[in-house]
């Protein structure tokens, strides 16, 4: 049966203790993170018209929830640690899932960890000097290479060390700080909006005003903005890593997955909203930190205080979140021959995958302390979204192949709910072809190396040489 447990040892001695609310949490926590501090006053560059940036948010909200609908089913039919790795293994075979595992690896989660933490890094460096950007803690040399280590990256690394310790000691102590962060950081976005909507003067004009764009600039910038807003959604996925941990996947998973991302949107349109209201269309489109000018237009220089500070618990949020679930990636790859062993070790007694998650923290310590995330995280773009392809088409084919197979949550709206998912991520994939051609091919680089990884994983399987992995339990 495709919704039967795996065969290693590994995830069945996960815990399923995470509830419906634990879900909701983690789905919000995943997806908040910088983007929506900053976003929408790129958007306002290419699409000056406030009416029509809510709508964008609109409209990419929606998408996201076709995609969480579509997920969702996906989730509780295979409700396995490593979620969209078990989507893409069933529906098209173990190439492309372990294609989808190593990309995530080197690029797509550590990638996206690594430039987290060192974003947070960077805001930290406002309140504590020793982290303050450009500020040169150690510095190497040999010969024509040299390596500095500045303050940011010092506590980014420092962050991801931290938080991996804190999952290794446990789902239920890792989960609860990312609880606490994410309704922290939730709090204070909901506090803005309302002291934003709460103010002096109306935004229905400017919502409302004519459309003064040509078609061509209309379409390009409505384009554009829609990247920027599906960009500032990613994340919702997440609970579907840790479908192995989902106390009870047929209830719990869709409530937590669908619940959380409604949520964002709707938390999203509110914050927009204040920033439309706090700021002019042309001085929001001048504007990198939005969220900060906003909040000192509301509040004076106190709210800018007060929105940094948002934002680096934010990106502490984000990060617990992203490496709680991503870690859960890499033990079912293990299990089945294609990943480092250690990758499935999960501890007898705390019931963490703790192979998997210190095998993630050194690659993302790494990545922070050289600042080889930067290049990594743009090439990643292009490959992340070609994988939500795949899964997107994971439901249409599971459908046709195993039409009998149990399935307590059926998407809502199927097949046209996520069809529309579909769609959209093969739109934004010739979107990133034309607009960034350059880190597409690299992206797609990144996605080939894993070509010769999975021969020689391969191999070792029929040589006998990597199947002492976690079989029955034993190292």
């Amino acid at each position: 049966m495709p919704d039967s447990p795996p065969e290693g040892a590994g995830s069945r001695r996960l815990e399923r203790r995470l509830g419906a609310w634990d879900g909701a949490l983690l789905t919000v926590g995943s997806i908040v993170g910088t983007g929506i501090f900053l976003t929408t006053g790129d958007m306002a560059k290419a699409l000056p018209h406030a009416g029509l940036i809510l709508l964008v948010w609109l409209l990419g909200g929606l998408l996201t929830l076709a995609g969480a609908l579509t997920y969702a089913e996906l989730g509780v039919l295979f409700p396995r640690a490593g979620g969209i790795y078990h989507f893409l293994k069933e529906a098209f075979g173990p190439f492309l899932a372990f294609l989808y595992g190593w990309t995530s690896f080197v690029v797509i989660m550590s990638g996206g960890i690594a430039a987290i933490a060192v974003g947070f890094g960077t805001t930290l460096g406002a309140f504590v000097p020793a982290f303050a950007e450009g500020r040169v803690l150690a510095a190497f040399s040999a010969g024509p290479l040299s390596w500095t280590i500045e303050g940011p990256q010092a506590a980014g690394a420092l962050s991801i060390l931290a938080l991996t310790a804190l999952n290794h000691a446990g789902l239920r102590e890792g989960a609860l700080v990312q609880n606490v962060l994410t309704v922290a950081k939730g709090s204070a976005l909901l506090v803005l909006s309302i002291l934003g909507l709460s103010g002096l003067g109306t935004v229905w004009g400017a919502i409302t005003a004519p459309v003064d764009l040509s078609p061509r600039l209309l379409l390009a910038g409505m384009a554009s903005a829609m990247v920027a807003a599906l960009w500032t959604y990613d994340g919702w996925y997440a609970l579907t890593l840790s479908a192995g941990e989902v106390r009870d996947p047929a209830r719990d998973l869709p409530r937590g997955l669908v619940g959380g991302t409604a949520a964002v949107v709707g938390l999203y349109l509110l914050v927009n909203l204040a920033y439309l209201k706090a700021l002019p269309i042309g001085q929001l489109a001048g504007t990198t930190r939005v969220a900060e000018a906003a909040a000192e237009a509301l509040l004076g220089p106190a709210g800018g205080r007060l929105v940094n500070a948002t934002i680096a618990v934010s990106m502490l949020g984000c990060l617990a979140a992203t490496i709680l679930y991503s870690a859960r990636l890499y033990v079912p790859m293990a299990e089945d021959g294609v990943f480092f062993r250690a990758a499935g070790h999960v501890d007898p007694v705390r019931r963490t995958p703790t192979g998997a998650l210190w095998m993630q923290g050194a690659w993302c310590t790494l990545l922070a302390l050289t600042g080889g995330y930067r290049s990594l995280y743009t090439w990643a773009t292009f490959s992340v979204v070609l994988f939500h392809v795949a899964g997107g088409a994971a439901i249409f084919v599971l459908r046709r192949t195993r039409p009998d197979a149990a399935r307590p949550y059926r998407a809502w709206g199927y097949p046209v709910v996520p069809a529309l998912f579909l769609l959209s991520c093969v739109a934004l994939v010739a979107a990133t072809l034309v607009g960034s051609p350059v880190e597409s091919a690299l992206g797609l680089g990144v996605v080939a190396s894993g070509v010769p990884a999975w021969l020689l994983w391969r191999r070792g399987r029929r040589d006998g040489t990597h199947l002492d992995t976690v079989r029955d339990g034993r190292r």
